[in-house]
């Protein structure tokens, strides 16, 4: 009883935290990419035409996110729907926001779980697995050090294109995770089979983040194949190679395999993004930005403090407990993270070069190195606060508590951005009865930049009165 009462505890606690994420996100202002997708401006609608980018195959045609089609559908869908199902709870202004806090408190629950039960081994939830839980959940930061490390991205569009994929990523790759975890054969039925296939195609079709990913991971798993072989004194044959690349179990060869051939023909589309001819840099300075976009990663206490904690956590377990199996595992499992983040960094340049992502090196860039870090520090405590002895295990968690405390502390206000001016556009908006709205310049509304011209404002107008806001098409410019 005292056990099922702790695990409820707990389990409040993670459901409270989601609860103030939803009233932060709640405060943020409406990204300018939302509408070009949802409405969708004229560059975009191409792509919600052709999933599979056969235009970019067949005749080479240039145009935007020829492989992002799956990113793009999923946004124009909740957008299309979730505001106007939300009608029946709120006003038609708050309802935009109401999806936009939902969508990130979903993914971000998402996310919890799925690192939940990498960190485990447990689909169910449990005590083990709410505490698991529990540590990880203060390095998710919707305010404090988000801009370093925030895994749900304050734009909506951002989580959209790069938390949920990553999401469903681990979703997929769970089951090769928990078989190589517990050193069984991978054996899914059928239905797990076409279900897993379904997700890659989803997934190949989300934009260069998976793509990337993807590369870097099965390098890092062929290398750590070769190496095994090595240390097992396979021969230096071409036989006896073979013999061992037959040996591999078929379901997972063949899923895997699947999986990296769509990941190639999405890489082979992304030649045709148009946004990659609008944006060019010489590849040597790209990877000249690197180390100053690690420094700015890094300028604030919330990177740094992670890193340290992951590495502290390394040495207990080496100094502490070097001989438990448990422990071999998972400083084996920490040194291949390491191994994929250098490997990942390398590459980066290589994915194009973008304005606003001018240091190559940013939060959304980076996300699966961020997620990389959070589940070595959740893999890595949980098993200290449990294998410790018990006097190291007393001082040990009381550095954890500190730890928790300096990112709880960091993310307790609202986020340094509101959309209560923009707020008050949308309700001048819907009150106007002239047909040109004038509105001020004191912040943007559902842009990147203040809109000085009616005619810029058409998509934006065209929007707002499908989601119920303005009765007709209401154009609008900022002056001052």
């Amino acid at each position: 009883m005292k056990k099922h009462a702790l695990s409820f505890f707990l389990a409040l606690l993670v459901l409270l935290d989601l609860g103030y994420t939803f009233v932060q996100s709640y405060q943020l202002p409406l990204d300018g990419d939302i509408c070009p997708i949802v409405a969708p401006a004229a560059d975009c609608r191409q792509v919600l035409g052709d999933p599979f980018g056969w235009a970019a195959l067949t005749r080479h045609e240039v145009y935007v996110a020829p492989n992002r089609f799956f990113a793009h559908a999923a946004m124009f869908t909740y957008f299309k729907s979730v505001p106007l199902a939300l009608h029946k709870l709120t006003d038609p202004i708050s309802s935009v926001y109401a999806a936009c806090a939902l969508f990130g408190v979903l993914v971000q629950a998402l996310l919890l779980y799925l690192l939940g039960v990498y960190i485990t081994g447990r689909y169910r939830p449990n005590r083990r697995f709410w505490l698991a839980v529990l540590l990880v959940l203060p390095l998710f930061q919707m305010a404090g050090y988000n801009d370093q490390m925030g895994i749900i991205d304050q734009s909506i569009t951002y989580t959209f294109f790069y938390a949920l994929p990553m999401a469903l990523l681990l979703l997929l790759l769970l089951p090769f995770y928990l078989a190589a975890r517990e050193q069984r054969p991978l054996q899914l039925g059928w239905a797990a089979c076409v279900a897993l296939v379904g997700l890659m195609v989803v997934l190949a079709f989300n934009g260069a983040i998976i793509t990337g990913t993807v590369a870097v991971l099965y390098c890092c798993l062929a290398a750590h194949w070769l190496v095994q072989q090595w240390h097992t004194g396979v021969g230096t044959g071409w036989q006896q190679w073979m013999q061992r690349v037959r040996a591999l179990p078929r379901q997972p060869l063949v899923l895997l395999g699947l999986f990296g051939l769509l990941c190639l023909y999405s890489l082979y589309l992304s030649r045709y993004e148009r946004e990659n001819l609008d944006h060019s840099l010489p590849l040597w300075e790209r990877y000249s930005r690197i180390p100053a976009g690690i420094a700015w990663q890094y300028r604030k206490l919330g990177m740094p403090l992670l890193t340290l904690a992951v590495l502290a956590n390394v040495q207990l377990l080496r100094r502490q407990l070097s001989a438990a199996a448990g422990s071999q595992r998972i400083r084996h499992l920490i040194r291949w993270l390491g191994i994929f983040a250098l490997i990942y960094l390398l590459v980066l340049p290589l994915g194009g070069y973008r304005e606003y992502r001018a240091l190559i090196v940013r939060r959304d860039s980076v996300i699966p190195l961020i997620l990389g870090l959070v589940f070595a520090y959740g893999l890595s405590t949980l098993y200290l606060l449990y294998h410790l002895p018990t006097r190291p295990r007393r001082w040990y968690a009381g550095a954890v508590l500190l730890f928790a405390f300096i990112y709880l502390n960091a993310d307790r206000h609202l986020p340094n951005v509101s959309n209560t001016c923009e707020r008050q556009h949308l309700t001048r908006l819907a009150q106007a009865t002239e047909p040109v709205v004038r509105l001020s310049t004191d912040c943007t509304l559902m842009s990147w930049e203040i809109n000085r011209w009616p005619q810029y404002s058409d998509l934006n107008a065209q929007l707002f009165e499908y989601w119920g806001i303005t009765q007709g098409k209401k154009l609008y410019y900022q002056q001052d």
